[in-house]
Parts: structure tokens; sequence; C-alpha cells
């Protein structure tokens, strides 16, 4: 019998031995296949016939707006590890975006994370629990089946989570709750914003976190080892922003508890800097990190940069160009209403009349073939790059706003990172 890591002694699941993850048959989950297929279906017919810049945008806004929030922070990094604390309403909002995913409920996706973290730090588990099939086979297994261990070993989840009213509503109602939102949409933008702000929404949610999870235990780089553990998380860097964060597998494998995932210079992390924000707004507090973790002897760093060890560093410069930023993009609609502000560049990978599709009538837009990059002048101000962008998107409607708003942190710290590397 196998000897369990002294972390597992404190996890929500509990088994006599390493069989009791390992036993067990893969069977096709109708419920769960016929959900993601009415929902990619009407995403692909209706979402084609109506398809127009509007709904598009409103897919993007909610998109972003349910794995950011509700995902990464409320489900998983709130929910499952606890990682911060905050006000009981702010955890029910967080937890109900989560819901918006379209995944499960609050309840059975926590049983099913801490199923598969705890098999996963075994020496070995089943294929279906670690992502240890073919892409397609994966593909097939997590989206449309459910796998039936013969003993499996026993989840307590604690009475905080289990005994509440509001997540056990949640539970049993989790795809109705997709209902309040596409009312809302539809009465916004009709059947397209359904389409696309709900069926869309949903297919990319479910679809994404499958590839994610595939990618994140079998491609990509590693800091760390977990020792004697049946797969090792993987960091996919290039997806650290459509994910939230979240592709920082590996960190995560390593630190589970940590409410920042993205540990080292360089390493975006959306989640962090909206808990930084959340923080300095008083919202958030009792902040983890890894440094507060119990130490696990199992986990050891195998390249130069986990060896130096997660060195402090500032969470997020919001005293400077985030800021700054933040600030010109909530006054935008008045700073443009008074005139002197238009927007000119190149033009050069997408057309003219993209662009002034993208920002609406609120900023004039001209084209220079000269200019080197998009660039938005107000008064003796200007702003170029993705800043330019925000504060343009922002001047317009709702749905522009909400977009140019969700961007700006990435835009801050894209324009940081290009000013540190200099690139011109």
């Amino acid at each position: 019998m196998q000897v369990l890591p002294t972390s597992l002694s404190h996890h929500r699941v509990r088994g006599d031995d390493v069989e009791s993850v390992v036993r067990g048959r893969v069977v096709f989950a109708p419920a769960k296949a016929m959900w993601l297929a009415g929902m990619a279906s009407a995403a692909l017919i209706g979402g084609a016939v109506t398809v127009s810049w509007a709904a598009v945008a409103i897919f993007i806004a909610s998109t972003g707006c349910v794995l950011l929030l509700g995902h990464s922070l409320g489900s998983h990094r709130k929910l499952i590890h606890d990682s911060f604390q905050c006000p009981k309403w702010l955890e029910y909002v967080l937890v109900w975006l989560g819901v918006q995913v379209g995944l499960s409920g609050p309840i059975g996706l926590l049983r099913q994370h801490e199923l598969r973290d705890y098999a996963q730090r075994l020496s070995t588990c089943h294929d279906y629990l670690r992502h240890g099939r073919g892409f397609w086979r994966d593909g097939w297994w997590q989206l449309c089946c459910d796998l039936q261990l013969e003993s499996p070993p026993s989840t307590t989840i604690e009475p905080r989570i289990a005994n509440d009213r509001f997540y056990r509503f949640l539970e049993v109602t989790w795809r109705a709750q997709q209902l309040a939102p596409a009312l809302l949409l539809f009465a916004w933008g009709g059947w397209a914003f359904v389409f696309w702000g709900t069926c869309a929404r949903v297919t990319a949610g479910v679809v994404g976190h499958w590839l994610i999870g595939y990618f994140a235990h079998n491609e990509g780089a590693m800091h760390y080892e977990v020792r004697g553990a049946a797969v090792q998380g993987r960091n996919i860097r290039f997806t650290s922003l459509l994910t939230m964060g979240e592709s920082w597998h590996n960190n995560h494998h390593a630190y589970p508890g940590s409410a920042r995932l993205g540990l080292f210079p360089g390493e975006w992390d959306p989640g962090w800097w909206v808990l930084v924000l959340l923080h300095k707004a008083g919202l958030v507090w009792k902040i983890r990190l890894p440094a507060e973790l119990i130490e696990r002897p199992e986990v050891q760093a195998i390249d130069s940069i986990a060896r130096a060890g997660v060195q402090p560093r500032p969470a997020l410069a919001v005293d400077g160009g985030f800021r700054s930023l933040l600030h010109t993009c909530l006054r935008a609609r008045s700073v443009v209403a008074l005139g002197g502000a238009f927007m000119e560049g190149p033009a050069a990978n997408v057309s003219e009349a993209v662009i002034r599709g993208l920002i609406g009538r609120g900023v004039a837009f001209h084209r220079n073939p000269g200019a080197g990059r998009l660039t938005l002048r107000i008064g003796n101000k200007h702003l170029s790059g993705l800043p330019a962008l925000c504060v343009s998107l922002c001047a317009g409607n709702l749905v522009r706003r909400t977009i140019g708003l969700l961007l700006a942190p990435f835009a801050s710290s894209f324009e940081g990172a290009r000013s540190r590397l200099r690139i011109s």
C-alpha cells in the first residue's frame, strides 16, 4: 500500500489505497452530452445567422466576465481553495458568475476538482482523472462522459459550503441559471444576443475548460516537479490572458492554495490583478500566497527561476499607468463630448472601416499610413497602442465601454512590458 503524502492529510478526499482512483470505467453521460450539444448547435447555427459586431462584442464581454470573475476568482480561487476572504455577498456574486460558465453546480464542480486533485497527487490514477489518453479520446471522455469508480474515495465538504442554502439552490438549478441572463439579453438585443451571449459563451467556456485541462497536463513548461505524482501540471504561457491566469498550472500544482497563479515576472495573471484592486478597495483580505502555505516536501524546484524562490514583487502597478488609464477610461465620454479627441493610425493590418466599426462614432478616426502606432489625441495629451483603443471604446455605448474597461488591465500591463523590452 502506498504511503500517502503528508499534504493529503487535510484533503477533502480520503481513500484507503491508490486503487480507489484507478479501478473504474468511463460511461456515456447523456445529460452532459446533450447540454453541450444543444448549446454548441445553437451557437453555431443561430450565431451564424445572427452575427453582428454587437453580438460578438457581447460574447467577448460576457465570456471574459464569467471566466475572470466567475470561474477564476469565484469557483476556483475562492470556493475551492479559499485563498482569499471577502464579504459573503461578493462571494455569492462571484460563485454565481462561476455557474454561468456552464460546467456544473458549485458543489458538483468542487467535488470534481477535489477528486482530480487527490488522484493526481498519488503515484497513479485513472487516465480520465489525469487527461492521460490522446487528444480526441480525452475530449470525448471529458465533454460527454463520466467516470464511475468501483470503490470511490470519500469526499467531505465543509458545512459552510455543503449546508449553504444558496449553493445548494445553485447546485440543483445550475442549468436554469442561464435563463435570467438569456432573457435580459433577448430584451436588449434579440436572439442574436442570446445565441452569442449565452449559447456561444457556454460552449466556449465548457470546451475551453477541457482544452486547457488537457494541455496543462500534457504540454508546456515546468518550474516545479511534484515527486511521486501521477501527472505534472504545465504552464501554458500564451493562454495566460485568455484563461485569466489559470494556465499557470504548474505553479498551481506546486502551490494550490495560492491566490496568485502567475508567480514570476512576466507571468500575466488577470485574476490576481483584479484581486489586488479588490483588496485596495477593501473588498478582499487575508490573501494567501506561497510563503504562507504549508511546505510540501514532494514539491521540488527544477529550474533556476524556481530555485531562486518566489520573490516578492509589486502585485500591480495601480499607482502609475493603470490607475491613470482607468481614470481616463471612466472620463472618456465626458472628455470626448467636449471635443478635441481624435484617433489616427496606419490601419495596416485591418481596414479603416473595421477600426471605425470597432470604436463607433464616439471618436473620429483618421488613417495615417506614416503613423507608427494607433494614437489617440485628447487636447495636448496622447495615448498609443492598446490604451488608446481602450479609451476610444469607453467613449462609445455600454457594450464598447464594458469591453474597454475589461481590456484596460491587459493594455496597461502590455504597454509596461513593451516599454521594459523597448519594443518599437
